[in-house]
C-alpha cells in the first residue's frame, strides 16, 4: 500500500532534503516576517500594509530554549491511550534574519541531553504520525535537528 504524505498544516512548509523550508509571509510595506504565515493583513501595529508575500524562512538558527514532554496531555489532546506514552523534546529556535523564535519538535533521537542554548539547529522534514481513519495517510511536519547530525 502506497502512503500519501500530507502536511499537517498546508502552506507552512515545503520541499525535501536540503530544499525543505518553513514558509512564512513578509509584509511588502514594512518587511515584517510572520510565522505562522499571515495572509490577511500585516500584524505589525505600526503598519497599514496589506500585501503579504510568501517567503521561505532561514533553514538554520540557534537554540533559544528547550524542554521535554514527559506526560500525556489531557483532552482535547488526541492520543491512543492503549499505546505507551513516548516523551518528546520541544525546541524554540531563534531565526536571526527574521528576528523571530519558532517552536518545533526535535528530530527523532534528539533529547534535551543533546541540546544547549545557543547551539546551531536546522529545520528538517518530520512525521507527525499516520491517520487512524486513513492508514495510508502520513501526516508530515517539521523538526529541529542539531547541525551536523544526520540521524
Amino acid at each position: 500500500m502506497s502512503r500519501v504524505r500530507t502536511p499537517v498544516v498546508t502552506r507552512w512548509f515545503d520541499g525535501e532534503g536540503e530544499d525543505f523550508r518553513l514558509l512564512g509571509t513578509r509584509c511588502a510595506r514594512c518587511a515584517a516576517v510572520f510565522f505562522p504565515r499571515e495572509d490577511g493583513f500585516c500584524r505589525n501595529p505600526g503598519c497599514a500594509g496589506g500585501e503579504l508575500v510568501e517567503t521561505a524562512l532561514s533553514r538554520r538558527g540557534q537554540v533559544w530554549s528547550y524542554t521535554d514532554g514527559r506526560y500525556r496531555p489531557p483532552a482535547p489532546y488526541l492520543s491512543d491511550p492503549e499505546l505507551p506514552w513516548e516523551p518528546y523534546t520541544l525546541i524554540a529556535v531563534e531565526l536571526a534574519a527574521e528576528r523571530m523564535v519558532v517552536l518545533g519538535q526535535a528530530a527523532p533521537g534528539v533529547t534535551v541531553a543533546d541540546l544547549e542554548v545557543g547551539m546551531e539547529m536546522e529545520v528538517v522534514p518530520g512525521v507527525l504520525g499516520t491517520d487512524p481513519e486513513s492508514p495510508s495517510t502520513t501526516w508530515t511536519t517539521w523538526n529541529w535537528r542539531p547541525v551536523g547530525v544526520t540521524a
